[in-house]
């Protein structure tokens, strides 16, 4: 996250400040970080202003509404959320205050605000983007190039949550695979441990029950890769906490995009789950 220091230092650079690059008042201090700011520790500068720009006095404060935010910030709805959130709760410790760009609030917004309406919840007044400078003023700019990156696509909003399901009968689970468009058994080890913000990998090795006529065999470990990068929520409650595990899931393709519906964990004890898995290479689904 080196470069995002150097972003910072390069906004110095440009211009004169205008009304968005703000002194700072003689309140203000440099303090570091603390890991307990989960939403912001390690993302590239150590040290933080405060009061930041919302206006929180202590860092108990900033511990206490940043963490509100790792939800969101879990759901992957958008690549620059972390730096647009950071940027306002942990402004960088230089010489005077520099604001997130509106074109910034607006991509974060428009990607991460429905995903906050699926729980009820509105884009906040305090984040209203009307609040920040243009692109021309000195401000941070958004850091991902949604037309011509490669490297991450913005998620598609999804009010869906999916969770570990009981293997109740063979003929249900049978059912379930038979009702979906793929069922796949797959290992997932999740990468960071120690860090609220999961990643997650994908084994190389997976053993495919039913690929359908809508996602081709050598398609399907990328775009499950590809479902573990955009939905860290759904995996981390996949998971529960553990470090490693082997699960059967099923879903769709919709757009594109493969949704898990379905998710069993693959243990011994699980002798339905088994049994499905075996007789399903003969089975043959109702019309």
């Amino acid at each position: 996250m080196q470069w995002l220091l150097a972003v910072f230092m390069c906004l110095l650079t440009w211009g004169s400040p205008g009304v968005y690059g703000y002194f700072l008042r003689s309140s203000s201090r440099c303090m570091l970080i603390p890991r307990s700011v989960a939403l912001c520790y390690d993302i590239g500068y150590s040290e933080m202003r405060i009061p930041n720009l919302l206006e929180h006095e202590t860092m108990a404060e900033v511990i206490q509404q940043s963490s509100s935010w790792l939800p969101l910030l879990a759901r992957e709805c958008h690549p620059d959320a972390r730096i647009f959130l950071c940027s306002l709760f942990a402004p960088i410790c230089l010489d005077r205050f520099i604001y997130p760009c509106r074109s910034l609030c607006d991509a974060v917004r428009n990607s991460c605000a429905p995903i906050m309406a699926c729980y009820g919840y509105p884009w906040p007044e305090i984040l209203n983007c009307n609040k920040f400078p243009a692109d021309h003023n000195l401000c941070i700019s958004t850091i991902t190039d949604e037309t011509t990156s490669s490297k991450r696509t913005v998620p598609r909003a999804s009010c869906r949550d999916c969770e570990l399901e009981e293997a109740s009968t063979t003929k249900e689970i049978l059912e379930n695979f038979c009702a979906n468009d793929f069922t796949v058994k797959i290992r997932i080890s999740r990468k960071n441990m120690t860090s609220t913000i999961s990643a997650f990998d994908l084994d190389s090795m997976l053993e495919v029950l039913k690929h359908g006529l809508l996602l081709l065999r050598a398609e399907i470990y990328p775009r499950l890769q590809h479902w573990l990068d955009l939905d860290a929520t759904c995996v981390h409650n996949i998971m529960r906490g553990t470090h490693t595990g082997v699960y059967v899931i099923s879903g769709e393709v919709q757009n594109d995009k493969v949704v898990v519906n379905k998710a069993y964990a693959w243990h011994k004890k699980n002798r339905n789950l088994q049994l499905a898995a075996r007789r399903w290479k003969h089975h043959r689904c109702r019309a």
